[in-house]
């Protein structure tokens, strides 16, 4: 066997262990917790930007990128909800 040929297939198995999935420990609850947490924080920061920008203390690139920040934020939010109220109504609709 080739020196390289075995350092490759040494360094692929560790590169598959790195890449490998965590098993989930958290539940739905507190994903969805941290969820709203983390968009509740993107709203505020992209006020907080624009507060500095109207201001004169912050750059307009750094308000762009809040706002851009703040715009996929919400479109995210929009698309989960249509997507839960897709499933509710789905429900309501199977026979009983």
């Amino acid at each position: 066997m080739d020196i390289s040929t075995s350092v490759a297939a040494q360094t692929y198995a560790r590169a598959r262990l790195a890449t490998a999935p965590e098993a989930p420990s958290i539940g739905v609850a507190a994903a969805l917790n941290r969820a709203a947490e983390s968009f509740t924080e993107t709203l505020a920061h992209g006020e907080e930007t624009a507060r500095a920008a109207m201001t004169g203390k912050a750059d307009p690139h750094a308000l762009v990128e809040a706002l851009a920040a703040s715009q996929t934020a919400v479109e995210t939010a929009v698309t989960l909800r249509d997507k839960v109220v897709e499933a509710y109504q789905e429900i309501l609709r199977m026979p009983v």
